[in-house]
């Protein structure tokens, strides 16, 4: 007697976000079930995974990604082709790190730069971050999507105190916007609604609910995750329904456990090793959640993960 497999019944459904331009441009969204569970309904476009190129190094990288990126990464135009050209990457995160107003404090005009240099050597999508100072981010966000008009970037990120000019500004340009809050589910909720009260089509939103870690808060992100994909497909929330975006770049490459010397740490194992599977597990955790765009930075844990989703899309 074969067994019958209990299906959930879904009303809603994620909405699909297109970025970049021609052949190259990359679809999100679209599931109208669970992660993954196809013997459900539809699951959607395959997640994405952004390659993180940063246009300043910061002090005392890891170890595992100078490894693996210390021949490129002087340079964000030859990273960035590197990303595309050797390690097939389906879009490039370039993260404005340099405006940083504790740090560099690079201007607007040169972050414009860089965005125009990078586009200009590159032909897949592009996600513009700022330095994650939302004072500082509204200008050189506002100058970076007017650098790239044209190309259908994905920028960001829209928080509490500069949604307004963030969002004039992806919308001026014909850029799609993410959508930042602090990990709970109603303000999740709330930053969408006031995007769409500034007149930004909600169709043209990610939420970025913020990443943790493993072992720095993962199971924290995972439940605020599941609440929103649950929201979105189970109670048709239309607020609740933009793909989701991960930044797992700038969490896991901060933690102890990926930069602490085996010389310190013996027992922890082989630093570079170590760094690699973080990231890895990090994200395959996060996908499950339901995660659609995932930002990554080590080539090897990147393979894995695009090596796990081709066992898991149907």
């Amino acid at each position: 007697m074969g067994v019958e497999i209990l299906k959930e019944n879904y009303t809603g459904k994620v909405i699909t976000v297109t970025i970049g331009t021609g052949d190259k441009a990359v679809s999100v969204g679209g599931a109208s079930a669970l992660p993954f569970h196809g013997f459900e309904g539809e699951t959607g476009h395959r997640p994405l995974i952004a390659s993180e190129v940063l246009d300043t190094l910061p002090e005392d990288p890891p170890a595992a990604l100078q490894e693996e990126l210390g021949a490129v990464w002087d340079d964000p135009v030859k990273w960035a082709l590197y990303c595309q050209n050797e390690l097939s990457a389906r879009a490039v995160a370039l993260r404005l790190i340099s405006t940083d107003p504790d740090g560099q404090d690079a201007s607007p005009e040169s972050a414009a730069e860089t965005v125009k240099k990078v586009l200009d050597a590159i032909d897949i999508p592009l996600i513009i971050l700022g330095c994650f100072k939302e004072a500082k981010d509204g200008p050189v966000l506002k100058a970076a999507a007017a650098a790239a008009r044209g190309r259908n970037c994905l920028i960001g990120k829209a928080q509490e105190e500069n949604y307004k000019t963030v969002a004039a500004a992806a919308a001026a340009n014909g850029h799609k916007l993410i959508a930042f809050s602090n990990l709970d589910f109603n303000l999740a909720k709330q930053i969408n609604i006031l995007l769409s009260q500034a007149d930004f089509d909600i169709n043209n939103v990610v939420t970025d609910p913020t990443a943790s870690a493993l072992g720095y808060g993962l199971e924290y992100t995972y439940s605020v995750m599941e609440r929103i994909r649950s929201a979105g497909l189970m109670q048709n929330d239309a607020m609740m329904q933009p793909p989701m975006f991960l930044d797992l770049s700038s969490v896991v490459w901060k933690v102890k456990e990926v930069k602490a010397p085996e010389a310190d740490l013996p027992g922890w194992g082989n630093v570079v090793e170590r760094g690699v599977h973080w990231e890895a597990s990090t994200a395959m955790s996060l996908l499950m959640a339901g995660g659609e765009i995932l930002v990554m930075t080590s080539p090897r844990a990147i393979q894995t993960v695009e090596k796990t989703i081709d066992q898991l899309m149907p």
